[in-house]
């Protein structure tokens, strides 16, 4: 039998039974001891078939509460939506020498924007952005003529949910060192965000299951009805 950690043996609370929303931030919290600010993540199991294209979920919530990471934003624009861009505080802005620098590796950065008229350079990278999640899109804001606006949304908690091939959408929704209200107020951004883009091809339950757990902790099932879905 493997041996139980000490951070295992001082868990507390029941992980077995869903529980109000509530009640499953505050054992999060309070089961998140590592020596860093463990990140808060949600994992929502919806009743759709990615499969099929009339059942797809994808959109972009803004968190009332922000992220808690310092998000790195790159820009694909020219001449005055350049400018724009860093004015807005992107971390990296360019054309055709951002499309060399990341076609030869560079990936340091978490989200891409691009204004319309970049999109056919941009596309060129689909095989590269494409598997990290990171292509732009104008379904959740990224692809837009206002990249300043996207810049700042991002920065100031805008976080992406897609459903899985098993049927998941899961999503950062904080920190540990968050207060209770905030984590709360993210949660039902990020659960309203998914009901709100339900699929028309979807039937029955759409929302199944919900489970909240931090970085190092274990994960804590949500009883849906608590959140009203």
């Amino acid at each position: 039998m493997a041996k139980q950690t000490k951070r295992f043996k001082a868990r507390t609370g029941d992980v077995t039974t869903p529980l109000p929303f509530t009640d499953a931030i505050a054992a999060v919290k309070s089961n998140a001891s590592a020596k860093f600010d463990e990140s808060i993540e949600i994992a929502v199991n919806l009743g759709v078939d990615p499969r099929h294209a009339d059942q797809q979920v994808r959109g972009v919530v803004n968190l009332p509460s922000g992220t808690g990471r310092d998000v790195r934003v790159a820009v694909f624009a020219k001449d005055a939506k350049a400018a724009e861009a860093l004015a807005a505080g992107a971390d990296l802005v360019g054309a055709e020498d951002l499309y060399e620098k990341i076609n030869g590796g560079f990936m340091d950065f978490d989200r891409v924007i691009a204004s319309p008229d970049m999109m056919a350079l941009v596309g060129r990278l689909g095989k590269v952005l494409g598997p990290r999640g990171l292509m732009p899109n104008p379904k959740v804001g990224t692809v837009t003529p206002n990249v300043a606006q996207a810049v700042k949304d991002a920065k100031g908690g805008a976080v992406e949910f897609r459903v899985e091939k098993a049927g998941i959408a899961h999503g950062g929704i904080g920190k540990a060192s968050f207060t209770q209200e905030a984590l709360e107020a993210n949660v039902k951004a990020y659960v309203d965000a998914l009901s709100k883009a339900r699929p028309a091809g979807a039937k029955g339950t759409y929302i199944k299951r919900i489970t909240l757990s931090s970085t190092m902790g274990p994960g804590f099932k949500v009883d849906p009805a608590s959140l009203n879905v």
